[in-house]
């Protein structure tokens, strides 16, 4: 939390195991180069120089954006220059007290576990240097962000999306996407509106997660409108979330299968299927009905990342609204994942709920939720581990058919609907998941998951 843990002298232990991990990996005889980004929360530039100016002091040359910009965009400039690494201070989709050192790989994505776990072993092992940054590199940055824009025009249909004549509306939370996405679509027929566009550090009150509690501002605009479709990203722009014309989100057990038969029957790609532990079913049933190899991970998108980096992925997606795609940097990217959405739905014809309607026809019905119970750490990690080593035989009525604990605990029932209970590892958050057949039997599932924990 802001000015709890996350204050100016934290930063300067952190900024210096970091500078202390990149010398040691560059070696001798030239500094290493670093990319810093940040994001609109508060004080967030002000960290970030504080960052730069550690690293700086380390004679590691720094390229310290201007202002505020997407993660995936401070992911894909470290690629784009060939740095040896990067630090973005976000705290991504949490809530605004918090905020965080999130260290981006030379490969354009997060850093994997080793990495991190690297610079935490070097914590405190040389004291903070500081020295005033004189010369950050912004020539490093205008042509990545040039090259950027580039990539995705050439991966999203753009001209297509913009000669047509629907409403669009992009929800940016107030987070670093601004008007990224309005961006690209701007001019000829296609109308698009951009709410929440604007800075504030406490985002309008609600956590910067495009979730369905969070998301009343853009399912309101939808209809006054009468969109097509709403699009969200997430206070760090790497995230992506969406709502339907009826002004109904669409969760990322929705968002991803739609997305995944786009790229394999309109675009005719090929690869892998990463879902994550708390990913839909339906992504299981597409991969086998079209023979697509699929691979399940903990839930993190550092997981899915490194896959993405050993295999032939055609498509990676957590829960939470972080999708990695085949032919972009194994990151997230809620700008790229929204305009490739608008592209699918432009494909198709029709509308998201018939879309989703014929989604469920095909390959059979379920619906997502979750809710989040705020407890210590520690009591949620002992609850998980409670209900791993003796299960209920049933919830809500139903049997257990195969618990499961890849990550946290999951109990699936005979019909693959699932409840799961896993402890975040970002907050001090329990989560619980449920997926069944019937938005009813969901309900069912998370009301008893509410209760078994509170009973615990």
């Amino acid at each position: 939390m802001i000015a709890r843990e996350f204050t100016f002298a934290n930063l300067e232990r952190v900024a210096q195991a970091y500078a202390d991990y990149l010398l040691q990996q560059s070696g001798s005889g030239r500094a290493p180069v670093a990319i810093i980004g940040f994001d609109r929360r508060f004080l967030s530039e002000s960290f970030a120089q504080r960052a730069a100016d550690v690293l700086a002091a380390n004679g590691i040359s720094i390229a310290l954006f201007e202002q505020a910009e997407p993660t995936p965009l401070v992911s894909w400039t470290v690629k784009h220059v060939q740095a040896d690494g990067g630090v973005v201070i976000t705290a991504s989709h949490n809530p605004p007290e918090f905020n965080g050192f999130k260290i981006k790989a030379p490969w354009g994505g997060s850093a994997d576990p080793e990495t991190t776990a690297a610079v935490e072993r070097l914590v405190d092992k040389n004291v903070p240097k500081r020295a005033q940054l004189s010369a950050p590199r912004h020539e490093l940055i205008a042509p990545a962000i040039s090259a950027y824009r580039d990539h995705v025009k050439a991966y999203v249909d753009l001209v297509r999306l913009r000669e047509t004549s629907f409403q669009v509306v992009v929800d940016s939370m107030h987070g670093s996407a601004g008007s990224w996405i309005e961006s690209f679509l701007t001019g000829d027929r296609l109308r698009i509106e951009t709410v929440r566009a604007n800075r504030d550090p406490l985002f309008g009150g609600v956590n910067p997660e495009p979730i369905d509690q969070n998301l009343s501002a853009l399912k309101r605009r939808v209809l006054e409108t009468k969109a097509l479709v709403g699009v969200a990203t997430d206070g760090d722009a790497d995230r992506l979330g969406a709502v339907d014309e009826l002004g109904h989100t669409l969760t990322m057990h929705d968002v991803v299968p739609l997305l995944l038969l786009h790229l394999i029957r309109n675009r005719h790609m090929t690869g892998g299927v990463v879902r994550t532990f708390s990913q839909s079913v339906l992504l299981k049933r597409i991969a086998e009905a079209h023979q697509l190899r699929l691979y399940e991970t903990p839930i993190g998108f550092k997981y899915i990342a490194n896959l993405m980096l050993k295999e032939n992925i055609l498509i990676g997606a957590e829960e939470s609204g972080g999708i990695g795609l085949k032919g972009h940097i194994p990151e997230r990217d809620g700008v790229l994942n929204g305009l490739l959405f608008l592209e699918a739905i432009i494909a198709a014809g029709k509308p998201p709920s018939e879309m989703l309607r014929d989604l469920h026809d095909e390959f059979g019905e379920f619906h997502f939720g979750r809710t989040d119970l705020h407890i210590p750490i520690s009591r949620g990690l002992e609850l998980v581990e409670r209900l791993a080593t003796k299960p209920p035989v049933e919830v809500g009525g139903y049997g257990v058919a195969e618990v499961q604990t890849t990550d946290g605990t999951k109990l699936i029932l005979a019909d693959e609907s699932w409840l799961l209970f896993r402890q975040s590892g970002t907050e001090p958050v329990l989560r619980i998941y449920a997926e069944g057949t019937s938005l009813e039997k969901m309900a069912t599932l998370l009301d008893c998951g509410n209760r078994i924990a509170q009973t615990l």
